[in-house]
């Protein structure tokens, strides 16, 4: 097995133009493999110790990754099983018809569930230090700053969506934001929170160049519209300013405005409209974190927890 796996490594490298380090991987995933197969005495040739391919069972793979599951990551396993199966379809297109090689036992095998993590989220109290960091500086930049944050927190808006906002999708009026997303092409209106909609009128007043309908909400000091990295850097800034001991992304504070809704009572069909989840299923991954969340409250409140 061996000669042919670095066969199949040469082919993959040039054939299918595959990036250095895919080719690496492969190449490993296999030879683990084959040291699976020995370690176990499964599918040896009768002359020496050396994995025949022919000789391979899906039961072989199944084993194989079921074993690597203990310890692996599901992201691991699956490319482990990708890399086995291209390399099975790799000699199902080198045989010959006088040479004609076993179907590939990999064929029906099905990779192991992604596991979807949601990015860390902060308490509400560390949201509320982050947002309210320097506040007391008044400059354009710091306004702006302040009115980004409370704009994420307060509609759970993609990055991507702030800063493709125009003044004319903000509704001072009613408390509405219209967010135009290139996500699924479905523009959404999103309810905006009192103190997001304070900042970024103060934001407004105190932009370096005068605001019209069409123009961008969030803008560099120069006037040009923000690109969503300075957002991401902006953030970054805000967080050592607020002394916080974790790190989080524009898209973490998202991930803060669903899970602070969903325990504080908001239903799921609700958090899926204002997030612009196309499922419900989607929306559903913060369950998890909203049980945890009421176990941690029984487990304080309850006299026999």
């Amino acid at each position: 097995m061996q000669p042919e796996i670095e066969s199949f490594a040469a082919a993959l490298g040039k054939a299918s133009r595959a990036a250095d380090n895919t080719v690496s991987n492969y190449r490993r995933d296999l030879c683990d493999f084959r040291r699976f197969l020995l370690e176990r005495g499964a599918a040896l040739a009768s002359a020496g110790d050396e994995v025949e391919p022919e000789a391979i069972t899906t039961d072989h793979i199944r084993g194989y990754l079921s074993e690597a599951m203990k310890t692996l990551s599901r992201a691991t396993v699956q490319r482990r099983l990708f890399a086995i199966k291209a390399f099975f379809r790799w000699r199902e297109s080198m045989a010959t018809p006088a040479s004609a090689a076993v179907a590939s036992p990999a064929r029906a095998l099905r990779s192991p569930r992604a596991q979807r993590r949601l990015p860390a989220i902060l308490p509400e109290d560390d949201v509320r230090r982050l947002i309210e960091a320097d506040s007391e500086d008044g400059g354009p930049a710091a306004l702006r700053d302040r009115a980004i944050l409370e704009t994420l927190y307060s509609s759970g808006l993609r990055v991507s969506e702030l800063v493709g906002l125009n003044w004319r999708d903000v509704d001072d009026e009613v408390g509405m934001v219209l967010v135009r997303s290139g996500k699924g092409n479905k523009d959404r209106m999103v309810p905006i929170g009192e103190p997001a909609l304070d900042a970024l009128k103060a934001w407004r007043r105190a932009m370096p160049k005068a605001w019209e309908l069409d123009g961008p909400v969030i803008t560099n000091l120069r006037g040009g519209r923000l690109t969503t990295r300075a957002v991401e850097n902006i953030l970054a800034q805000r967080i050592v300013a607020a002394g916080l001991g974790s790190s989080i992304t524009p898209h973490g504070l998202r991930h803060c405005f669903a899970t602070h809704m969903l325990n504080a009572g908001a239903d799921l069909r609700s958090i899926q409209e204002m997030l612009g989840h196309a499922s419900l299923a989607t929306t559903q991954r913060y369950t998890h974190v909203s049980v945890n969340h009421l176990k941690e409250v029984y487990r304080r409140a309850h006299p026999r927890a």
